[in-house]
């Protein structure tokens, strides 16, 4: 008797737990913060440039955080139709164009020139406080996913120089504005 009751007190704790699995299986996607972010995938880690139309002076940079990727910000006011730039990782980041080596954390580095300068010749003063080889400034990126280290390249004919230090060679993008440059580095090879 106390076999038969083992085997039936089995049969119904396997039938309660096939039922639980498979209705947890049939239930809605979560909704809410909690729910994971589809993230784009497809943005590549090559070399990335964008024409300029109007050259102007980088006033600020600043960065963020979303689920899916990092983000690096420079405003151009007034920048025309479109402001220029160039991305790519590179093995060492060198200021240009004194080809100074500046060292940067990280497991790769993005360096970004932003068609844009960060002094105003004809005031003759910064538009940007940056200092070559030093942390931007004002720029905490502690904390974030993919960022690891920023550092300031310099300006020069027309261009300003930044590099930032990434966890890895992760995918980005760049968006091209008339007032600014954003360039999103994504948390990893998928979503």
């Amino acid at each position: 008797m106390r076999r038969v009751t083992a085997a039936v007190a089995v049969l119904v704790l396997a039938g309660a737990t096939l039922g639980t699995a498979a209705s947890t299986a049939g239930a809605a996607p979560a909704e809410g913060p909690r729910a994971a972010a589809a993230c784009p995938t497809g943005w590549g880690s090559g070399a990335k440039s964008g024409a300029a139309t109007g050259v102007d002076h980088l006033e600020n940079i600043r960065t963020g955080q979303n689920e899916c990727y990092d983000r690096i910000v420079f405003d151009v006011p007034g920048g025309g139709d479109r402001i220029g730039y160039h991305v790519q990782y590179v093995d060492a980041f060198h200021a240009d164009p004194s080809g100074e080596y500046i060292p940067v954390a990280g497991g790769a580095i993005l360096d970004i020139r932003v068609d844009a300068w960060s002094y105003d010749l004809d005031a003759g003063a910064p538009t940007y406080p940056g200092e070559v080889g030093k942390a931007l400034p004002g720029v905490n990126i502690s904390g974030y996913s993919t960022f690891r280290d920023t550092r300031f390249g310099g300006t020069f004919e027309g261009q300003t120089q930044v590099a930032v230090g990434t966890r890895a060679r992760l995918p980005f993008r760049v968006t091209q504005l008339t007032d600014r440059v954003v360039v999103d580095v994504a948390h990893s090879w998928t979503s």
